[in-house]
């Protein structure tokens, strides 16, 4: 049961108890682009994340989850890495696999999917606290996935 909602660039997140998150741009430097990236995490997210979690999956316990939820560019949308239409909503234990992190954390697992979501290109990130627990885990995921809508450009 969601028991807070959060949404900001199209994006909304019925975030399940325990959850916390939020959506955001970062600044611009000069000429760049930003787009929208949604955090979501089973422990406090410190100020100062990176886009894909450096800076708070080291803070991560046993029990933890931790997704972000990154866009692309119009540019990316009808790309092979974004064939797959629609975001995925119940992922498995089988889909995480300690050498799927973008920086391999001692016992740590991850997922990672690309898709296209209303028009949207995306990349759905997800980091698990501890592999052994993935059965446990993964529903914790799914309750949060649950809850994630993306509305068209």
């Amino acid at each position: 049961m969601a028991v807070r909602t959060i949404g900001a660039h199209g994006i909304e997140a019925g975030l399940p108890s325990g959850f916390e998150g939020r959506i955001f741009r970062r600044a611009t430097t000069g000429e760049e682009i930003t787009r929208p990236v949604g955090h979501f995490a089973t422990f406090p997210l410190p100020a100062e994340v990176g886009d894909f979690g450096s800076g708070a999956v080291t803070l991560m316990g046993p029990e933890d989850v931790f997704l972000v939820l990154f866009e692309y560019g119009p540019e990316s949308v009808g790309r092979a890495l974004f064939a797959r239409e629609g975001m995925p909503r119940e992922l498995t234990p089988a889909d995480f696999r300690p050498y799927t992190l973008r920086r391999g954390l001692g016992g740590q697992s991850g997922s990672q999917w690309f898709f296209t979501e209303q028009g949207r290109p995306f990349t759905l990130y997800c980091v698990l606290g501890n592999h052994l627990r993935r059965t446990t885990l993964v529903p914790r995921v799914n309750s949060l996935l649950a809850g994630l809508n993306v509305t068209a450009p």
